[in-house]
């Protein structure tokens, strides 16, 4: 809009000035007033806060992120929202930096229904009842292969670095998971190496590297890439098995006899937050039993809550490979949590990628 102050004189152009002004402040306030929430692809849909929504009708505004060493990186530099959604492994990260603010338990309406296994993590107590992260949900990373395509493969990471599948293979561009596997499989421990030991997980991953067909974190084209064929195997997370299988695409989410991968994900807010009320009522709302029904239905992952699980028939969990007790997964899982390399092995990652 192009406004021309010489056509305005006198009382009518400080008339014009002032309703100018007027209208840019309710512009910035309204934008001020609407919850900024950081997230994976995926999990900005509404369906996960119906209850927020119904009471402040467009009142969230997402921004998606390929990973949450990516979302780090950019709040690092300066992005603001209210909320994010990284990870358990790298809250201590976020807090380290300043960039967290304390979340009160008690504003948090079905904190008690969070099963103790992820409400007591010890980088996410920030003490007097307040936490750094609420979860809210958990999972798996595994291979997911093509059953018609890889004949009765080992239950073993060593797939995705089979020969016989070169070119035809992908794994998830994220340090915390294909340097952790390259780790198991190299007979070091993933969260707190040496720097001899980091080499051994360089080499492995260099040994992988002319194998694959990308390092990605779009999990629509892998999927796509398996369905057709042109993928017989790759690094996934559940929802992708969950997916494919709804679309009746020959797939199998393998148990690797190293372990799959468990993590769990959840919110942080930030320090700066401008929308705090509106955080809290957010967080409630996706901490409703629906929303947590609605993630395992639609994604295969696990709620933090075990009201969510109280209403999916142990049927259908059995047909996610999700039991309703996240403990017996970590029973036989390896639980992502904090890096102690975390910058080192993601240099020593991009460097691999790169050739060297």
């Amino acid at each position: 809009m192009t406004f021309h102050l010489k056509s305005i004189t006198g009382r009518k152009a400080l008339a014009g000035l002032t309703a100018l002004a007027m209208a840019l402040s309710s512009t910035v306030a309204l934008a001020a007033d609407k919850l900024q929430y950081f997230t994976w692809s995926g999990y900005e849909l509404p369906d996960f806060n119906k209850s927020f929504l119904a009471a402040h009708p467009d009142g969230v505004e997402a921004t998606i992120f390929g990973d949450d060493d990516d979302a780090f990186t950019k709040v690092k530099a300066g992005f603001r929202p209210d909320i994010a959604h990284p990870c358990y492994d790298k809250v201590a990260r976020w807090n380290k930096e300043g960039l967290l603010q304390p979340i009160d338990t008690k504003r948090i309406k079905n904190w008690d229904s969070i099963f103790p296994v992820f409400k007591n993590l010890p980088d996410l107590q920030a003490g007097d009842g307040k936490v750094w992260m609420v979860p809210w949900d958990w999972g798996n990373t595994s291979i997911l292969y093509r059953t018609d395509l890889v004949k009765n493969p080992e239950a073993s990471w060593n797939l995705l670095w089979d020969k016989q599948y070169a070119g035809r293979m992908a794994t998830i561009d994220a340090v915390h998971d294909t340097p952790i596997v390259a780790a198991l499989l190299a007979g070091v421990n993933p969260f707190d190496m040496t720097p001899d030991q980091m080499e051994k997980v360089a080499a492995k991953l260099r040994e992988q590297r002319p194998l694959l067909s990308s390092y990605t974190t779009d999990m629509t084209s892998v999927e796509q890439a398996l369905a057709s064929g042109q993928l017989v195997a790759a690094m996934t997370w559940n929802a992708s098995a969950t997916s494919l299988k709804k679309q009746g695409v020959p797939v199998e989410f393998m148990k690797p006899k190293e372990g799959m991968l468990t993590w769990a994900c959840g919110f942080v807010m930030l320090k700066d937050a401008k929308n705090v009320d509106l955080a809290y009522d957010f967080i409630n709302s996706r901490l409703d039993a629906d929303s947590g029904k609605f993630l395992i239905q639609s994604y295969g992952y696990g709620s933090s809550l075990s009201t969510a699980f109280a209403g999916v028939s142990k049927e259908e969990l059995d047909k996610l490979q999700l039991p309703a007790d996240p403990d017996v997964m970590l029973k036989s899982t390896i639980f992502t949590g904090p890096m102690k390399q975390n910058d080192d092995m993601a240099k020593m990652f991009e460097k691999v990628k790169a050739g060297g």
